[in-house]
C-alpha cells in the first residue's frame, strides 16, 4: 500500500493542472510553425515536439521538491532516461517508495495543430523493482489539456478498488463540479463508434482490412445510403481511454505490435506504436466499468516502463466484447497472422 494516498492525488492533481496551464499558455502564445518544431527524434522513441518540452520543464521538479520528500520515487517518462530518475536525486532505486509512469501530454500531434485535446496521465504503483508493471498501479489521475478555443476541461482520477471521479472545469470562471461519465450500455456496435486505431503510414491497409473484415462478419455487407458504424481516428491513447468511459466509443483496438511481422516480411520496420505511459491511466477505465485486454484478448498488461509496443483492445461493456471479440481474433487470423 502507498501510504497517505489522499495527499499524493492531491499533488498530483496540482501538477497536471499546472502542465495543462502552462501548455495551454504556450498554444496561445505561439504560432503553430514553433510548438510543431521537432526538438528531438531519436531512434529509441518518440518523436519530441517543442510543445512537449513545455511540460517536461515543470515535472522533474515539481516531484522532486513536492512529492519526494515523503513519497521517494522512481519517476518515468518520455524524455527521460529509460531506467527513469530517482528522486530525491542519488536515492537508492531500492529505496524508491513508489514508481510514478507519466504522460506529459498524451495527444501532442493533435494539440499542437489544435484538432484535438490532449490529456495527462499519471500512473502510481508501490515500488517492485523493475518487474513492476501496469497491473501494479493502485492510483491514476488523467487531465484534459482543451483546445484554446474550449472553456470546458475534464479531470477524471481513481484508486484501485474505488469509484472513478471525475469533475469539469470552467476555465472562464475557474468553477468545478463534478460530473457522471459512463461506459456505453449498447449491445451491439452498430450506429456507434468502433474503432480500429490505424493513425499512421505503413499499416493501414491490413489494419483496414482487419476492420472491414471485422464489421462485415457482424453487422453484414453495406446497404446503400446507410452507415452500420462510425470510428474515430483519436491519436491519443488517453483520449480514446475518455471516449469509452464517457460512452461516446463502443470498441477501441489499437493492434499495431502485431504488424511487425508482417512488416518484417516486406523489409520494412514498424513504426510508432502505444507504449506503456500512453496507458498508464488504463487503472480509471477500469473502474468506470470498461474492459480492457491485450491484442490477443488476455488481461491487459505491460511494464511500468517507456520502452515496450503494447496493443490493446477496450469495450464498453461484456455485450460489445461478446459481439467483437471472436471476430476480430478471426480477422486478425486470416489477414496479419
Amino acid at each position: 500500500m502507498i501510504p497517505h494516498t489522499d495527499q499524493l492525488l492531491t499533488l498530483i492533481l496540482e501538477l497536471q493542472a499546472q502542465i495543462r496551464d502552462a501548455v495551454l499558455s504556450a498554444c496561445a502564445a505561439h504560432a503553430l510553425e514553433d510548438l510543431a518544431g521537432v526538438a528531438e527524434d531519436d531512434a529509441a522513441g518518440d518523436t519530441i515536439y517543442a510543445v512537449d518540452r513545455v511540460s517536461e520543464e515543470l515535472l522533474v521538479t515539481f516531484f522532486a521538491e513536492r512529492v519526494a520528500p515523503m513519497w521517494p520515487l522512481i519517476l518515468l517518462a518520455e524524455g527521460l532516461p529509460p531506467q527513469g530518475v530517482t528522486l530525491p536525486h542519488g536515492l537508492d532505486p531500492e529505496a524508491a517508495l513508489i514508481r510514478v509512469l507519466v504522460d506529459p501530454i498524451d495527444g501532442t500531434r493533435g494539440l499542437m495543430y489544435q484538432k484535438r485535446p490532449a490529456w495527462v496521465l499519471t500512473g502510481v504503483a508501490p515500488n517492485c523493482g523493475p518487474n513492476t508493471r501496469l497491473q501494479d498501479i493502485v492510483l491514476a489521475a488523467q487531465t484534459e489539456i482543451p483546445l484554446v478555443k474550449q472553456h470546458l476541461a475534464d479531470v477524471l482520477w481513481a484508486t484501485k478498488g474505488g469509484p472513478l471521479h471525475a469533475e469539469r472545469l470552467n476555465r472562464l470562471t475557474g468553477e468545478r463540479w463534478p460530473i457522471t461519465l459512463r461506459p456505453s450500455r449498447a449491445t451491439s456496435i452498430a450506429h456507434g463508434f468502433a474503432t480500429v486505431s490505424r493513425f499512421f503510414p505503413g499499416v493501414r491497409e491490413p489494419l483496414a482490412a482487419v476492420d472491414e473484415a471485422l464489421v462485415r462478419a457482424i453487422l453484414g455487407p453495406p446497404q446503400r445510403g446507410k452507415a452500420h458504424c462510425f470510428e474515430d481516428q483519436y491519436i491519443c491513447s488517453g483520449g480514446q481511454l475518455y471516449e469509452l468511459i464517457a460512452g461516446h466509443d463502443r470498441f477501441v483496438a489499437d493492434l499495431r505490435p502485431l504488424l511487425e511481422p508482417y512488416l518484417a516480411a516486406r523489409g520494412e520496420a514498424l513504426g510508432i506504436c502505444c507504449h506503456p505511459y500512453d496507458l498508464c491511466t488504463a487503472l480509471i477505465a477500469q473502474q468506470a466499468g470498461v474492459i480492457l485486454t491485450d491484442a490477443h484478448g488476455a488481461q491487459l498488461d505491460a511494464p511500468l516502463g517507456i520502452e515496450a509496443d503494447v496493443g490493446w483492445i477496450g469495450y464498453a461493456n461484456r455485450h460489445i466484447q461478446a459481439q467483437v471479440e471472436a471476430p476480430l481474433q478471426a480477422a486478425l487470423q486470416a489477414i496479419v497472422f
